[in-house]
C-alpha cells in the first residue's frame, strides 16, 4: 500500500526549487509562472516548490496533479515545514499543470510543469513564457515547444 504522507528531504543549498512567477498576481494571466523539478519524484520535488511558495498568497492548503506524470507513490498528503498540504491526483489535469491552492480567498498558482529531461535553453524559455503575462499560451502549447536532453 503506498504512503498516505510524505514529509519534506532536507535539500543542499545548490538543489535551490527552479521556479519563475509572474510578478502580477492578479489572476489576469493564463499561468502564474513555472515550475522545472528534477525528477518526477513527487515525494522528493513537492516539498521544496511548497516551501517556495509557502506566505506568497497564503498558506497552501492543496496540490492537484495529473499523476500519470508522476511516479508512484501518490501520497495524499504532504507534510512541509510542520504543515500538512493534501495531495490530489487527477486524470482530467491537463498535461503540465500543476495547481496549488491557498487558504487566502480560495487563491491558487497555476504553474506550467518542465519535463525534468529539458534542455536548459529550451526550459529556460518555456518558464519564461510561463511567467509573461502577455502570453496567453496554456500547457499543452508550451508544452509542445520543449526540447529533452538526449
Amino acid at each position: 500500500m503506498a504512503p498516505t504522507t510524505l514529509t519534506a528531504p532536507t535539500r543542499a543549498a545548490d538543489d535551490a526549487v527552479r521556479l519563475r512567477l509572474d510578478q502580477d498576481s492578479s489572476r489576469k494571466t493564463v499561468l502564474d509562472g513555472g515550475w522545472w523539478p528534477r525528477s518526477t519524484d513527487v515525494v522528493a520535488e513537492l516539498p521544496g516548490l511548497v516551501q517556495a511558495l509557502a506566505g506568497l498568497r497564503g498558506e497552501i492548503t492543496h496540490v492537484l496533479m495529473n499523476g500519470a506524470e508522476w511516479d508512484l507513490p501518490h501520497p495524499r498528503r504532504a507534510a512541509v515545514s510542520g504543515r500538512t498540504v493534501r495531495l490530489g491526483w487527477y486524470t482530467s489535469q491537463p498535461a503540465g499543470l500543476i495547481t496549488i491552492m491557498t487558504d487566502f480567498g480560495n487563491d491558487r498558482f497555476d504553474l506550467l510543469v518542465v519535463p525534468p529531461a529539458a534542455t536548459r535553453a529550451s526550459a529556460d524559455a518555456a518558464l519564461a513564457a510561463a511567467a509573461d503575462t502577455a502570453d496567453r499560451r496554456r500547457t499543452p502549447d508550451l508544452l509542445t515547444g520543449i526540447e529533452h536532453v538526449r
